[in-house]
């Protein structure tokens, strides 16, 4: 009586959860733009001046600015992810005027020293006093000053320049920016600088100094940004192609339900049931770990779901050989479990490794793909393995599970021991 109300009350708890919970997580899941539609370009980075060399924390600084400057043109939600040594890939969904986007990005970073020109109002920097070719490339780093505070230092190319500038400014605000965007407090110049070299400091912590660093050296050397790869999908193709994955994933899972629980009976419900459970999970983890659903990460989708399937099957084909060996029902699940999870298992790890090795020196769609199977594999392994296990074995002990024909055996089928 304990086995089966534990059953009852985990069935019907999931079921409450996932019936209440689906709706409101299908809503939040995020299109890629082969879904939705948009625009995608990868970008091959080098410095703008010959023979200088590319650091990764100019290429990290160069893409937060393609976002900036993307979000600032009112797109919607863009992507911009770093590839290798030297490449950006942008994505971008929603977009009215794709070459006007074009143009924009394809921009280099401007950083501007900038002071308050004479009719400004408070808080407003117009007037240009530094450029990021002012400053010498990669001489801007962290410091700690006397009250172990961080601060950035920096050097200047024209010293007499500086100092001219330090003397007027003596006292006055000097607002650091990267394109129009204003980098945290202005900070005071609190002396002529005569040698060319300057502390900015602050209520900095040690991250903040180190990204302000990062952007002097990526505004000192500005990386020019070429167009090797680009795709573009509209609205309406993107709308068409969710609709009929769909439509062809309900009417797949439909026939595969169908089948397992006219095949397997009871058991087959079970399974079909752990099946239900492994795909909302999966659109909970989409939805956590704000993963962008694209059509190669559906074809890992279905591919994951054909995987449970088949672990499933081969479950249930175990147990029904015990039984035709004679048998009982229990030591039947129980030798079925054991040998058909060392079957899966085997094959779930072997496709996890490829999987491994693809999201590793995969780019783009075959990282997603990648990672978007593993995720399916181990759900796979705590649904339809463990759980589906475990639901049976409950109801074969509670009672509930008594005869082979429960299991689609047939009597005459049943060799004598």
């Amino acid at each position: 009586m304990k086995r089966m109300l534990s059953f009852i009350i985990t069935v019907l708890v999931l079921t409450g959860v996932m019936v209440f919970t689906t709706p409101g997580l299908l809503d939040k899941v995020r299109l890629g733009l082969d879904l939705k539609g948009g625009f995608e370009i990868l970008y091959h980075a080098e410095p703008m001046e010959a023979g200088a060399e590319l650091s990764r924390a100019s290429l990290q600084k160069t893409a937060e600015s393609l976002e900036k400057r993307a979000n600032a043109l009112g797109t919607s939600e863009p992507e911009v992810t770093t590839e290798g040594t030297d490449r950006i890939r942008l994505k971008i969904a929603g977009v009215t005027d794709e070459a006007e986007v074009r143009k924009k990005m394809k921009e280099p970073a401007v950083l501007t020293f900038r002071s308050a020109a004479p009719g400004d109002p408070q808080g407003t920097f117009s007037k240009i006093e530094l450029v990021g070719s002012d400053f010498v490339e990669g001489a801007a780093e962290v410091q700690r000053n006397n009250l172990n505070q961080p601060e950035i230092s920096i050097k200047i190319k024209d010293k007499d320049k500086f100092a001219e500038i330090t003397k007027r400014l003596l006292g006055k605000e000097m607002a650091i920016y990267l394109d129009d965007q204003l980098l945290g407090n202005p900070p005071v110049v609190r002396a002529v600088l005569t040698d060319g070299t300057a502390s900015i400091s602050g209520n900095y912590t040690i991250d903040g100094a180190r990204e302000l660093a990062d952007t002097i050296n990526l505004g000192a050397l500005p990386l020019k940004l070429t167009e090797k790869y680009s795709q573009s999908v509209g609205a309406t193709l993107g709308k068409q192609s969710l609709d009929q994955t769909i439509k062809a994933g309900l009417v797949g899972s439909v026939i595969i339900l169908i089948f397992m629980i006219g095949m397997y009976r009871l058991p087959g419900l079970l399974a079909s049931f752990a099946l239900i459970l492994h795909t909302w999970l999966l659109i909970a983890v989409f939805v956590v770990a704000d993963f962008t659903l694209t059509l190669p990460g559906i074809a890992a989708f279905i591919l994951g779901i054909g995987m449970a399937v088949d672990a499933n099957i081969i479950t249930n084909e175990r147990i029904r050989e015990e039984m035709r060996n004679g048998k009982s029902i229990l030591s039947s699940v129980k030798a079925g479990n054991k040998t058909s999870f060392r079957t899966v298992m085997d094959a779930n790890v072997t496709t996890i490794i490829v999987a491994a090795v693809m999201f590793a020196f995969g780019t783009g769609a075959v990282k997603g793909f990648a990672l978007i199977l593993i995720v399916e594999i181990v759900l796979s392994i705590v649904t339809n393995l463990y759980f589906a296990h475990w639901l049976l074995t409950v109801l074969v002990k509670a009672g509930a599970l008594k005869k082979p024909k429960q299991f689609g055996v047939k009597e005459s089928d049943i060799r004598a021991l």
